[in-house]
């Protein structure tokens, strides 16, 4: 028989770790599943400087100290790819992996989102062959060379402010002629001349040879301007998307697959929660997905009390 908890959450990064330790807390049994290493993007970024309690961290310590809370009150963590989440006659949930399957009281959704990609055309040729959407990763491998980065958020700035320390050379490619980026993050880079911007241009094709990115083909906006630009690599920011595909067909997304919740992190079924990076709202942060769990986290928490008192009342009957 599957194993049963009181809550399953899917996903394990900041916002799923936080969740685990609100519910392990108040005593109901956990399982946190994830497809890969517990912290999600954290893993990916070089330095957190916007939470409290740390001037800097780096991800992967944060991530670190997270899961270490997370575990402490009895949470149990699984790798496995979620197929399949479904709703069963007693309103419990059924769970189904590729690794195993679980039966829970409730469910809470914490998937994140993913890179959006450009849909140009050697992009996903090239994928680990100088394309890459990850410079914490990656960015070793391009020491000393010219690399490109695409976008104008917070991520794309940071992360070229990241490649600088590494790279001959960092050229922005934006398609506006101002970035979206934070502030403090834009006088950085500003400050950095290791660090060119490029406005109003757009990544048209990423080129290369048969082992490796050489360059890629931009247009100008404006002016309707073609050229190439020679790169080693192209780091891509552009925006995310909901990892929200498990939970198709449950009525609970909006038509960009963005998760819908209340302001208890309830969906529109009921046993389900949803919070951090997949829910439709303004702001994806650390530190906004660690609110989002607390305050699942304790309504999960009340919602099992209901629960299993129906549940005891039918058994009576």
């Amino acid at each position: 028989m599957a194993q049963h908890y009181d809550t399953i959450i899917l996903g394990a990064g900041p916002g799923g770790m936080t969740a685990a330790t609100y519910a392990s807390r108040a005593n109901l049994s956990v399982l946190m599943i994830d497809r890969g290493i517990y912290g999600g993007q954290m893993n990916n970024t070089a330095e957190v400087e916007n939470y409290p309690g740390f001037s800097s961290i780096l991800g992967p310590d944060l991530a670190e100290n997270m899961y270490k809370s997370s575990t402490q009150f009895g949470a149990e963590y699984a790798f496995g790819t979620v197929l399949h989440v479904e709703a069963q006659e007693d309103g419990s949930w059924h769970v189904v992996t590729d690794m195993d399957e679980y039966t829970s009281n409730t469910v809470i959704v914490a998937t994140g989102s993913d890179y959006k990609k450009l849909a140009v055309p050697g992009e996903d040729t090239y994928a680990g062959r100088g394309v890459s959407y990850c410079a914490v990763c990656d960015g070793a491998f391009f020491r000393n060379q010219h690399v490109i980065v695409v976008g104008g958020g917070d991520s794309a700035v940071e992360e070229a402010t990241y490649l600088a320390g590494l790279a001959e050379k960092v050229t922005v490619f934006h398609r506006r002629d101002k970035l979206r980026a934070q502030q403090i993050l834009q006088d950085r880079a500003f400050a950095n001349d290791k660090i060119e911007f490029v406005w109003n241009t757009e990544v048209e094709e990423i080129l290369g040879d048969d082992k490796k990115v050489t360059g890629v083909r931009v247009r100008n906006n404006v002016t309707g301007e073609v050229y190439n630009v020679d790169a080693a690599g192209v780091f891509i920011y552009v925006g995310v998307l909901p990892v929200s595909q498990v939970v198709d067909g449950l009525g609970i997304t909006n038509e960009q697959g963005w998760i819908e919740t209340n302001e208890r992190m309830e969906t529109a079924r009921p046993g389900m929660f949803a919070l951090g990076d997949v829910r439709d709202k303004e702001l994806r942060q650390i530190t906004t997905a660690v609110g989002d769990a607390a305050i699942a986290g304790q309504n999960v928490f009340s919602y099992n009390e209901e629960f299993k008192l129906k549940q005891q009342k039918v058994t009576e009957s």
